[in-house]
C-alpha cells in the first residue's frame, strides 16, 4: 500500500499506475440553484447513515463557484430559494472550483463520486460507523473493518504533511468502492439517474 498527496485533482489522471477507476470524495455535479437538503443523491446518502448523517453536507449550488469570501458565497447560494451555505461547504469551494473545471461527462465515467462514511457503513454490515473517525477509537475501528474486507493498514501508516490518520483512511477505505465500481457491484445514490445543467451525474456511489 502506498499513500501519495498530490497537489491537484487533475494529477491522479496521469498517475503511472494508470488507474480505470477513480473514486474521489467530492461532489460531482451541481444544481443551478441551491436545493434545500442539498442534491438528491446527498439526502439518499442520509437516510443510509442514521446517527452520522452530519457527515454528509449540503454542497454549494454552482452560482456560488465564485466566491472568495464566506459572506459573498452565502449570498450568491441564497439566490433563488434563499438556502445559506455552511462554513464547512465554503471551504469546499476552491477544489470544487479545481473539479468543477476539470470533470466531464465523459471523464465522469473513470472519476466518481463517492463517500467514505458509505463505504465504511457498508464494510460494517450497513450500519454507520458512529466513534468519531479523528479519535484512537474510531481510526481502530475502521482499520478492523478495512483488514475484515481484506485491506492491511500498517500502524505506521505515513501520510503527508497536512494529513491525518483519519483522512487517509477513508481514502483507503475509498480504493474498495472503487473496486465494486469496476466489478459492477456498486450501489448508485439516489438510483435514479439525475444530471446538472452540464449533463454531469448527480450521484454518490457506494
Amino acid at each position: 500500500m502506498s499513500l501519495r498527496l498530490l497537489p491537484k485533482i487533475a494529477d491522479v489522471l496521469s498517475l503511472p499506475e494508470k488507474p480505470v477507476l477513480l473514486a474521489i470524495d467530492m461532489p460531482i455535479g451541481l444544481a443551478e440553484i441551491a436545493m434545500r437538503g442539498g442534491r438528491n443523491c446527498e439526502r439518499a446518502a442520509r437516510k443510509l447513515l442514521p446517527g452520522k448523517t452530519s457527515s454528509v453536507f449540503s454542497i454549494p449550488c454552482r452560482a456560488a463557484l465564485p466566491a472568495t469570501t464566506y459572506a459573498q458565497a452565502r449570498t450568491l447560494n441564497r439566490r433563488g430559494n434563499g438556502i445559506g451555505l455552511s462554513q464547512q461547504a465554503f471551504h469546499l469551494l476552491p477544489k470544487l472550483r479545481e473539479l468543477d473545471a476539470l470533470i466531464t461527462p465523459k471523464l465522469q465515467r473513470r472519476l466518481v463520486e463517492c463517500h467514505p462514511e458509505l463505504a465504511f457503513a457498508l464494510m460494517n454490515e450497513g450500519q454507520p460507523v458512529l466513534s468519531r473517525k479523528r479519535t484512537p477509537v474510531g481510526q481502530q475501528e475502521r482499520r478492523r473493518l478495512l483488514q475484515r474486507h481484506g485491506i492491511d493498514v500498517p500502524e505506521n501508516l505515513k501520510v503527508g504533511k497536512g494529513v491525518g490518520i483519519d483522512d487517509a483512511l477513508d481514502a483507503i477505505a475509498l480504493t474498495r468502492t472503487a473496486e465494486r465500481l469496476y466489478r459492477g457491484e456498486a450501489i448508485r445514490l439516489p438510483g435514479v439517474k439525475q444530471r446538472d445543467a452540464r449533463s454531469l451525474l448527480m450521484e454518490i456511489c457506494h
